[in-house]
């Protein structure tokens, strides 16, 4: 009986090690990193969901004052931010020559975040290709095949509402929004 309890001391750590590590793996599954799109490197687009992703801290359901605190009281390098009316519009200042970024609230709360091709140069992993694309074809290599959509002489409408975001193809303009999913 000595022995077996001898060997039931030496595995005892190894078990517990296996179960801390397991919960430990479970509770970062749950709790996703947020996709900040001025900075995460993500390549595989069915990944994505609108509720992970954020502009420079923001993200869906945050509070008004947290979105201007953040967008528009903090310095953020290079950009300069205007609250207009429900909009909050991020523009480089190199080139202010229209919005780049932004996010809107409604009822206190923000419920869209929206960038385009003016932003291109600050995002990364597949956004970046997204709003560099010369066709709606290119972006549906990029994206999948969408929902639903429209696509006209004017441009193409491409809906990934189960992800919770949208790209609008107007030629040199590529406009892409993200809001709850449907």
């Amino acid at each position: 009986m000595a022995a077996e309890d001898e060997r039931l001391m030496k595995t005892m750590p190894r078990v517990i090690i296996i179960v801390l590590m397991g919960f430990l793996c479970a509770s970062s599954l749950a709790d996703a990193e947020p996709y900040e799109l001025s900075q995460t490197d993500v390549t595989e687009p069915m990944s994505i969901s609108s509720t992970d992703v954020s502009l420079f801290g923001v993200k869906l359901g945050d509070s008004e004052n947290k979105a201007v605190e953040t967008l528009v009281n903090e310095h953020i390098s290079g950009i300069k931010a205007e609250q207009e009316a429900t909009f909050i519009f991020l523009l480089d200042q190199r080139k202010p020559t229209g919005p780049m970024a932004g996010v809107r609230i409604q009822d206190g709360k923000v419920d869209l975040l929206f960038i385009n091709n003016r932003f291109a140069f600050k995002t990364r992993g597949v956004f970046r290709h997204v709003l560099n694309s010369e066709s709606p074809e290119e972006i549906r290599k990029l994206l999948g095949q969408e929902e639903y959509g429209d696509e006209n002489v004017m441009g193409a409408i491409l809906a990934y509402d189960k992800q919770g975001f949208q790209v609008n193809y107007l030629g040199k303009d590529v406009n892409i929004e993200f809001a709850q999913p449907h």
